[in-house]
């Protein structure tokens, strides 16, 4: 346990208001651990804070020079040791506590106490929460994008990759292993909308609200917005302490992505068994049995579907805090949701770039995939849209033509490319009382899944011409989404080296 700091002759504390030091209990179950964190999670965003902070009183001659030149000297000590250079003993409040009596041991309190003039940790601790929070988004959202690329290059490699699709786990109309990555991309795609929301939303600068109402000093809020490189102030003070609404939304966000992601991932793990034999995971995402000598193991789609549980968890816990909670500056409500949103933000990173890099490690087994095409009657759709066209019978009646013969041929025991005119005539003449007539040729086109795939022509479809159109939409959507990511970052790193 740290070693209690006892005040020193002269020094100033922020308890001065109560007789008794904090219990023993309340330091142990929430300083040691709020500290603790607020040490590893923004201690650099808090020196930032106090930079901009200081430069400001300066240059609104609110704070002299001298004095402030000073304060900041110590907080610049302080950058440069990190952590390390601001002793703790977890028995003061948060983190900025024990950087002010550093700051006052070192200057006294005359010096060293002008710093937080005008400012409360109300807005000091919500600001260097939402740059975290702003910084783990970035994160998450360049992960989000490299693994949009990859799957948008994989869909161009594969675009003509046959296999199955399925509805209810059961074969449905044949696709391409292309368009099935292109149609994940696009649903990844609207994600990264849900978390530029987010990050926009985060990128607010709470700093001058004060407690809950500015102040008299005369701060320039827009100074230091632009210092510690936010998009703009939030407004109103009120607002800007008493609100997380953008925890709240970035876990969201991440909940919604990391479900999606668990989707894809189910979908390889099934793919990868011996039973449908489609691809295989590299050995890099793979684990063994320690007594089955056969297996290989796809444990990394297993830990991204873990971890979407626990993502979703650090939503609930963030809205169960925030709940009946009073619309003002409370902690179960602005500072609580802090830990489970950062949580689920570098898990949401992690397993972003644990995908793509799953994603372009896969082996494919194309000759498999088609088979399965082929044989398990996804073809029957489009055999009924033959029926429609070649025969002239309503949609309905040919339905009914190809459902007795998939029936008639599941119990034969044979499968779908082994259906002929014949059958269709035989089925057509039971339904209503006459052959269809239909060219062999014409069914054994339709009986084609790749045949299938090449009239899937409309807006949409898996059709080469169609997937030719849409991979340039989307990547063309990609380099802008990228663009508008790289600006906010860079906004950010110019602002960090003023």
């Amino acid at each position: 346990m740290a070693e209690e700091i006892s005040l020193r002759a002269g020094e100033v504390s922020l308890r001065e208001r109560v007789k008794e030091p904090p219990s023993a209990l309340l330091v142990e179950s929430y300083y040691r651990g709020s500290v603790a964190r607020a040490q590893r999670d923004v201690f650099d965003h808090e020196m930032w804070v106090h930079l901009a902070h200081g430069l400001m009183l300066e240059r609104q001659g609110i704070v002299a020079r001298p004095a402030i030149a000073a304060c900041l000297a110590e907080v610049l000590a302080m950058a440069g040791e990190g952590p390390a250079g601001v002793p703790v003993d977890f028995r003061q409040e948060d983190l900025y506590s024990y950087v002010e009596r550093r700051i006052v041991l070192a200057l006294g309190p005359d010096t060293g106490g002008r710093l937080h003039t005008g400012r409360s940790r109300n807005d000091l601790n919500v600001t260097t929460w939402r740059m975290a929070l702003r910084e783990t988004l970035l994160a998450v959202q360049m992960a989000l994008l490299a693994l949009r690329g990859t799957l948008l290059r994989l869909a161009g490699e594969h675009a003509e990759v046959v296999m199955p699709g399925y509805t209810h786990t059961q074969h449905a109309q044949p696709i391409t292993f292309g368009y099935w990555l292109l149609s994940a991309a696009d649903v990844l795609a609207r994600d990264q909308t849900r978390l530029a929301g987010a990050l926009a939303h985060a990128d607010l600068c709470p700093l001058g609200a004060g407690a809950l109402t500015t102040t008299a000093f005369p701060l320039d809020r827009m100074f230091t917005t632009e210092l510690l490189g936010f998009g703009a102030p939030l407004e109103s003070a009120y607002d800007a302490v008493s609100s997380r609404d953008d925890a709240l939304e970035a876990a969201s966000a991440m909940a919604v992505l990391m479900t999606f992601l668990s989707r894809l991932a189910t979908d390889l793990q099934a793919w990868s068994t011996w039973e449908y034999g489609f691809l295989e995971l590299a050995d890099r995402h793979s684990a063994v049995s320690s007594i089955m000598p056969q297996k290989k193991n796809p444990v990394a789609l297993e830990h991204a579907r873990a971890a979407a549980a626990v993502v979703q968890g650090a939503l609930l816990a963030a809205l169960a805090a925030t709940k009946n909670t009073a619309f003002a500056d409370v902690n179960d409500a602005v500072t609580s949701v802090n830990e489970p949103v950062l949580d689920a933000a570098l898990r949401t990173r992690r397993i972003l770039a644990l995908l793509e890099e799953v994603f372009a490690g896969l082996t494919l087994r194309p000759a498999r995939m088609v088979q399965a095409a082929a044989e398990g009657f996804g073809t029957a759709t489009e055999l009924a849209d033959v029926i429609v066209r070649e025969a002239g019978l309503s949609f309905r009646m040919a339905h009914n033509v190809v459902a007795v013969v998939v029936r008639d041929a599941l119990a034969a025991g044979r499968s779908a490319d082994a259906i002929t005119a014949a059958d269709l005539d035989a089925a057509a003449q039971g339904l209503f009382g006459r052959p269809l007539g239909i060219q062999p040729a014409a069914v054994a086109q339709a009986l084609d899944p790749a045949e299938n795939i090449r009239t899937r022509t409309v807006l949409g479809g898996p059709a080469p011409v169609e997937m030719t159109r849409m991979l340039a939409s989307r990547g063309a959507a990609l380099a802008q989404d990228k663009a508008a990511v790289e600006a906010v970052a860079t906004r950010i790193r110019t602002a960090r080296s003023r």
